[in-house]
């Protein structure tokens, strides 16, 4: 990136990462890499994606997580651990702390999904809502280790973190050794650290990509100063990557190691999400869905530059926010059409306009009249439809036989 850092980057070197390998094992998956024939297709690139949302607790968070608390001394052990975290990171602090025989206790956000929260406590934390948001859940977490003594876990701003994070990237040597292209998305910058601290030493001539949510990019004007600011109310569906300044020991990292930060916009986003179900038949959450999103959104930027491996980083999303982001990702995919147009106020009137529109294929999801605007004539009912289409093209189609039956389409 040719970013000039005021201070050496610190010491998380292959090594490390070799260590934590080792120390991971048995204890974190070796998650499956899977191709996706549609995004080859629409990149002109082998396109493959590295499953950690099929991780143990649904992200790759354990993997630092373990390796931190089992780096403690036993002094350290005895106190118990604490941590802070809307989701992935509090499951992953929850089960390495059981694995390793470590109290740990986890400050959440009030408004945390709930079977996050459930998950959390059946990992073995102690659970402690807090705050409305992670800012204040994160101090009350480090106020309590500051009265008890337990460790404090941060998500991503230590060495023996960003080395658990980097096995993703050996693993992904190993299981694509052709690879041309990493996408890995970023919040604090954990995992891309650790993911270009592994690459780097071993194949410096793979690029290592992070993308961050238009919203909650902290990363792109840091780099341009050269050291981390923090943004206001950073605002994304995707909370896993919500984080409003990156960590010292990651961006240091970032700044030497990455060959570029993208952004991707919400409904990037949401169709990245979708695409995931339907294509992948692969549950990801909206952080984890950011590479397959820079994908989506600029294809023409990987195509005949080799493989291109999008890390999928968790697969926790919450079932209410993903049915509003199912919604969302199919209004943008042009899957929903809404139109108005009048019909004969008689019996039958309706049923045929519904007649129209099965044969044309279209699935009616609501359906409402107006009788009573003074713009109607005597004989007149207004109906309003929004209906389920196949995509843009079948919004056309359903508008032209329509037409075609003499109905007047107002909008």
């Amino acid at each position: 990136m040719n970013y000039r850092v005021p201070v050496p980057v610190p010491q998380v070197i292959l090594d490390d990462v070799k260590g934590a390998q080792k120390m991971l094992s048995g204890v974190a998956r070796v998650t499956p890499m899977e191709g996706s024939r549609h995004l080859s297709s629409l990149t002109g690139s082998p396109v493959h994606f590295k499953c950690e949302n099929l991780q143990r607790t649904g992200s790759f968070k354990l993997r630092g997580a373990y390796v931190r608390i089992a780096g403690l001394r036993p002094e350290q052990r005895a106190a118990g651990v604490v941590a802070a975290s809307a989701g992935n990171h509090a499951q992953g602090v929850a089960l390495a702390s059981s694995l390793l025989g470590v109290r740990s206790t986890v400050f959440m956000p009030v408004g945390a999904p709930l079977p996050k929260v459930a998950a959390t406590r059946e990992y073995g934390a102690e659970v402690r809502m807090y705050g409305q948001v992670v800012d204040e859940t994160l101090a009350a977490a480090q106020d309590y280790a500051d009265r008890t003594g337990a460790v404090f876990i941060h998500p991503f701003d230590h060495r023996d973190i960003i080395a658990g994070q980097g096995t993703v990237g050996l693993e992904i040597l190993e299981q694509c050794p052709e690879v041309r292209t990493i996408l890995v998305g970023i919040g604090g910058g954990g995992l891309a650290a650790g993911v270009a601290v592994a690459v780097k030493a071993l194949r410096p001539d793979v690029k290592v990509i992070g993308v961050q949510a238009e919203g909650a990019a902290a990363y792109p004007p840091s780099l341009r100063v050269g050291h981390p600011v923090s943004i206001d109310d950073p605002a994304t569906m995707a909370d896993g990557i919500k984080v409003g300044r990156p960590g010292d020991v990651p961006f240091r990292i970032i700044a030497e190691l990455l060959d570029g930060v993208r952004t991707v916009s919400e409904d990037d986003l949401s169709s990245a999400l979708l695409l995931c179900l339907e294509r992948a038949k692969m549950v990801v959450e909206p952080a984890g869905c950011s590479p397959v999103a820079a994908l989506v959104s600029r294809p023409e930027l990987y195509g005949g530059g080799g493989p291109v491996v999008a890390v999928l980083s968790g697969g926790n999303v919450d079932p209410l926010l993903l049915q509003r982001i199912l919604r969302h990702g199919m209004a943008a995919a042009g899957r929903y059409l809404s139109l108005r147009l009048r019909v004969a106020d008689r019996p039958g009137a309706l049923a045929g306009l519904l007649g129209v529109l099965s044969a044309a294929d279209a699935n009616v999801l609501d359906v409402s009249h107006v009788r009573t605007d003074p713009r109607l004539g005597l004989t007149e009912v207004e109906v309003e439809l929004r209906l389920e289409t196949k995509g843009p093209e079948h919004c056309a189609e359903v508008a032209r036989s329509l037409h075609a039956a003499g109905y007047t389409v107002m909008s």
